[in-house]
């Protein structure tokens, strides 16, 4: 037992050693950021066939609430290409391992291609201050970002864990409250939905009031969820406190439960725990693709590719197209879907020894303009792909933001898919709202419960 517990301890100091970085650049190497890489770090320039454009950053406008993803001009575009069964061979160097099991697997499956728009930007402060963050931020093992303030932390990445971070802290408004259906759907189509609403305050990437990130001053996102229905989850609410730091130190986090009557801690709120109402078909740290603690990985940066991924795609978003219109047998209704062809960062993650996780190797897309994660292959502990993520980047003019709606999880081993961050039937994103500190505090939960 000693020498077993011996080995694990090195096993993992080493994991810890390989993953300190002090991660900031030099003058000479930020000073690409604005000239050939944009300000947040991906390339400015298109590809050479043209068939990826150069960036061309939007400029805002809309409402910050009341509105849906759109741009009249790229809804209207026709399809370019269809990738099906028989001619997935052909763009097979393209394709996340997720994407070609779904195409071998279901004649139905097909991923219609339209023309790629690369227009997603920041708000001017963010992209000044990602510049910044350049030249100080730090990382210290995988747990805490330090020296960082209001922008994308690392747009010149060295390792895996900085790409993560990227997306872990991307600039999301000062705050949102969000209309979040879910439905479980049966290999036979039939499927259930979950009604949630989200409310969120964004302590690091908020324009407002910007923090600089320091061990001491680490909190980033205080997050509230309220299930609606179906009645019998109705009333459980989730708070979470999420900052850097491991255990304890990371996230706190809270579980309401209508049966007790009372808010607790709950450290399961973590990992591969089953997320509340999902009935075990949506992990914790799979919300918004990736999230919450990484202590239990070793990240590795395998490069960047030009990949085909679901991009612009409003028609699957948009309050034109109903629960029903999406829910089809073994997938999605990939009539709705838009794909495009885009540059993305391949981070590749692997279990540490000592640790646990059900997946024991997770391989993450990354859009280079938004640091959006738009696919995730998960895999088992006898390496067989067991899970598929799929992100749907969309880009709202109105806040300048990006994010994946909705996300899908396919399982592979049930016949069923998962799918969140539906608002088609609802409302959409509401980043008008301004919450008080107090608002993410148990007792003030406790006290919303009893009214």
């Amino acid at each position: 037992m000693y020498r077993r517990i011996a080995v694990l301890a090195v096993g993992a100091a080493l994991g810890l050693a390989a993953q300190q970085s002090a991660a900031k650049v030099g003058p000479e190497e930020a000073a690409k950021l604005g000239q050939a890489l944009t300000p947040v770090g991906a390339e400015k320039a298109g590809n050479a066939d043209g068939s990826i454009p150069a960036w061309t950053p939007a400029k805002q406008r809309g409402k910050v609430a009341g509105e849906y993803a759109s741009d009249a001009a790229i809804d209207a575009e026709a399809t370019v290409f269809t990738i099906t069964k028989a001619n997935m061979a052909q763009y097979g160097d393209k394709l996340t391992a997720g994407h070609k099991r779904l195409l071998g697997t279901h004649e139905t499956y097909k991923m219609n291609v339209y023309p790629s728009h690369r227009v997603v930007t920041w708000p001017d402060d963010v992209l000044k201050a990602t510049v910044a963050n350049a030249t100080t931020a730090e990382m210290v093992g995988t747990e805490e970002v330090i020296n960082a303030k209001l922008g994308f932390p690392f747009p010149i990445p060295a390792n895996g864990a900085e790409v993560i971070w990227n997306h872990k802290l991307k600039y999301r408004g000062e705050a949102v409250r969000r209309y979040n259906n879910q439905m479980i759907v049966q290999p036979s189509g039939e499927y259930q939905i979950t009604k949630i609403i989200e409310d969120v305050k964004f302590y690091y990437a908020n324009t407002k009031s910007p923090t600089t990130l320091t061990k001491e001053n680490n909190t980033f996102i205080k997050y509230l969820s309220q299930v609606i229905a179906p009645p019998r989850m109705a009333g459980t609410f989730i708070l979470v406190h999420e900052k850097g730091g491991s255990g304890n130190d990371g996230r706190a986090a809270w579980l309401y439960s209508p049966g007790l009557k009372r808010i607790r801690r709950a450290p399961t709120v973590c990992c591969d725990n089953p997320y509340e109402g999902t009935d075990g078909h949506q992990f914790y740290d799979q919300v918004d693709m990736f999230n919450g603690t990484m202590e239990r990985y070793n990240w590795k940066l395998v490069g960047k590719k030009e990949m085909y991924i679901p991009y612009d795609s409003n028609k699957i978003s948009g309050p034109q197209t109903k629960f029903k219109d999406m829910a089809k047998p073994k997938h999605l209704n990939q009539d709705l879907p838009r794909y495009e062809l885009h540059r993305v960062w391949v981070v590749e993650a692997n279990i540490k020894p000592g640790t646990n996780h059900t997946f024991t190797k997770r391989v993450f897309y990354v859009d280079e303009d938004g640091w959006q994660i738009a696919a995730v292959e998960n895999y088992d502990s006898r390496g067989q792909l067991y899970q598929f993520q799929e992100g749907h980047v969309g880009f709202g003019y109105n806040v300048l933001v990006a994010g994946t709606v909705p996300e899908v999880i396919y399982h592979f081993t049930s016949g069923r898919y998962f799918v969140t961050a539906m608002a088609n039937e609802d409302k959409p994103n509401d980043f008008s709202v301004n919450y008080d500190d107090n608002f993410f505090e148990s007792a003030s939960v406790q006290k919303r419960t009893t009214r």
